[in-house]
């Protein structure tokens, strides 16, 4: 009986290991070189135990290989991925190649049944619904948009300078949240500028926004079960879907902009008319002529909300902790910020046409890019030369990665990577230079680029112009001397924080 139970039990344990490696050889058969995955992580070895940040393995595997292959087979568990470790074909990728990887990974994980409003974004969008759904939301991204609500985000500064005076007077021997206090002012900024609402976010009582705003982002461990069982087990993928924006926080946001839409409809027929061009405004029309109801108003006004909130607040506090360490390079951005001032204020056109503060973003978003990769899917197969290699066939449905961060802290492309240099973009045009050259993509590139890029910018330099000319940025002991990302985080962030010690001017 012992011998039988043991025989099935090899079995069964044979079986299973079968299961989980019987299409580790998918690269091999289509002559694509790469390295040799692990049982259960494939090449992610940090996967389950999240001790490392899942973007320094992509960079192992790019770092040994980026001078033999333009591309490498990899494996995300049991699910084959392509990595691509030349730049130059990371280009071809997302742009003259784009019909060929037209659509983002993701959206595989999601449906309008599993949630409605991230399952409407550009982001997750494929095919012609991604074409139509852009061309209806870019116009309400245009400069002259982003230039009418601007003394929005102005007030919105002022706000923000209040509130830092404020917690220099209690004195807290921690210092001040970057991330907080960055989240405060893009919650603040996005909420009036795409709700005509305030979320009154640096007040001692701040409205439910903010609370819903930070549970958006911080996924329950069901997220992160859906990742490893549909990395696992890939036909899952087509049973079960993921829902990235709870429930609870959907009815809210469903009920926010009821009350948006209601708030500007009574002000647009009131006694004293209402003239503000601003997103909502725009939404608001293209509600009337798609006939569009309040769900289907926050689906589109989501790719607003979702793209100013986190990711913009992210830049901001790692700016900050760039310029917090490099007290020359911050002396030299008050400079630049003080000979433009006036009243206290840099005007839309100046802002956008300062050098200096355009570069520090740039190297900010260049050492802590909030988009580390970009996971397309092939959508009409393609043959690709491979360098050392010999050519091979993406095939349809092909999930491709490109690491962006790799390029970005690559010392062939950027001496001394890890260092806050933002002379590297003093050049003319340098930040477009190293975009055509595919190692600098912080917005993405092709047309998938980053819809919100203008908005989220001048936000971000906003806020920098209203905190560096009143105050001198410090870093608080608590925060950590290098460049070490949190593994367990959605977007790249430092690990253990961002603290602050800010001292008045």
């Amino acid at each position: 009986m012992l011998l039988v139970t043991f025989t099935l039990v090899s079995l069964a344990a044979g079986l299973l290991y079968a299961v989980f490696i019987w299409n580790y050889d998918y690269w091999r058969k289509r002559g694509v070189p790469g390295p040799k995955p692990k049982l259960l992580c494939g090449n992610y070895p940090h996967m389950f135990n999240l001790k490392r940040h899942a973007i320094y393995d992509l960079n192992d595997i790019y770092r040994q290989n980026k001078d033999k292959y333009d591309a490498v087979g990899i494996f995300c568990s049991r699910t084959p991925q392509l990595l691509v470790v030349n730049p130059e074909l990371a280009r071809r990728v997302l742009v003259s190649n784009f019909r060929n990887f037209h659509d983002n990974e993701v959206s595989k994980g999601v449906d309008e049944k599993s949630d409605f409003i991230f399952a409407n974004n550009p982001f997750t969008l494929t095919g012609e619904k991604w074409k139509n759904r852009r061309s209806d939301v870019t116009p309400g991204l245009t400069m002259g948009r982003i230039k009418t609500v601007y003394p929005v985000t102005h007030k919105v500064c002022q706000k923000l300078s209040e509130w830092a005076e404020k917690q220099i007077r209690l004195g807290s021997p921690d210092g001040i949240n970057a991330k907080h206090m960055s989240l405060c002012f893009t919650t603040e900024v996005v909420t009036d500028c795409v709700l005509g609402l305030s979320a009154e976010s640096f007040s001692d009582k701040p409205t439910p926004i903010v609370s819903n705003i930070k549970e958006l982002f911080n996924q329950p461990w069901t997220f992160v079960l859906f990742f490893v069982l549909t990395s696992t087990f890939p036909s899952l993928s087509h049973l079960i879907k993921i829902r990235f924006i709870p429930l609870k926080v959907e009815r809210f946001l469903i009920d926010l902009m009821g009350s948006a839409v209601a708030a500007r409809r009574a002000q647009l027929t009131g006694e004293k008319q209402f003239e503000r061009s601003d997103f909502l405004d725009y939404v608001l029309q293209l509600g009337e002529k798609r006939k569009l109801d309040n769900r289907q108003l926050l689906a589109y006004s989501m790719t607003f909300l979702l793209d100013g909130f986190e990711t913009t607040s992210t830049v901001l506090a790692h700016m900050l902790l760039n310029l917090g360490r490099n007290g020359r390079a911050q002396e030299l951005l008050r400079q630049e910020i003080n000979a433009h001032l006036e009243n206290g204020l840099i005007n839309f056109e100046k802002l956008n046409d300062l050098p200096y503060l355009d570069a520090c973003l740039q190297e900010t978003i260049r050492l802590f890019p909030p988009g580390f990769t970009s996971n397309k899917l092939c959508t009409e197969s393609i043959d690709i030369p491979n360098k050392d290699g010999p050519n091979f066939v993406v095939e349809k449905g092909t999930t491709v990665v490109i690491p962006h961060y790799s390029f970005m802290v690559d010392e062939d492309f950027f001496p001394d990577p890890q260092s806050f240099q933002p002379e590297r973009f003093m050049e003319p045009d340098a930040a477009k230079t190293f975009r055509e050259r595919g190692v600098y993509m912080g917005f993405g590139d092709g047309p998938r680029v980053c819809i919100g890029m203008r908005f989220a910018t001048t936000q971000i330099k906003a806020a920098i112009v209203e905190l560096i000319s009143k105050f001198k940025v410090k870093i608080n002991s608590k925060t950590r001397q290098d460049n070490q990302f949190d593994p367990v985080q959605f977007f790249i962030t430092l690990r253990g924080g961002i603290w602050l010690d800010l001292e008045k001017i």
